[in-house]
């Protein structure tokens, strides 16, 4: 056991969309990463839900209803089955909490590394 400084973690990344495991709890992965002006396409997590929380910036999730802003400091927790997609303009640093393997190649934009 030892304490994990999150906003160091994601400091420390020297790109953008790179998505870097900072920690497992109960079957789950928590990631950071650091996005700017980029849109995923509309996708759907059937077996889980999905949590953002912005450490640094802001983004927009885009779902079937509209777009719901996310600013630092806050947190979204993306019910299981919702097509949705993140849209970030601004240089924007999350951690992603997630079931293992939630997050893969075809969700991130070919980015992400297990």
């Amino acid at each position: 056991m030892k304490p994990v400084n999150i906003l160091n973690e994601v400091n420390a990344l020297e790109k953008l969309y790179v998505y870097k495991k900072v920690g497992r709890l109960n079957g789950h992965a928590l990631s950071v990463v650091q996005v700017e002006n980029r849109t995923l396409d509309f996708h759907v997590h059937e077996g889980s839900d999905e949590l953002f929380y912005v450490i640094e910036g802001a983004f927009e999730l885009e779902t079937d209803e509209g777009l719901i802003p996310v600013r630092q400091g806050e947190f979204l927790i993306v019910p299981k089955g919702t097509r949705h997609r993140p849209v970030v303009k601004e240089l924007s640093k999350f951690l992603m909490i997630e079931l293992e393997g939630t997050l893969n190649k075809q969700n991130s934009g070919e980015l992400y590394e297990d």
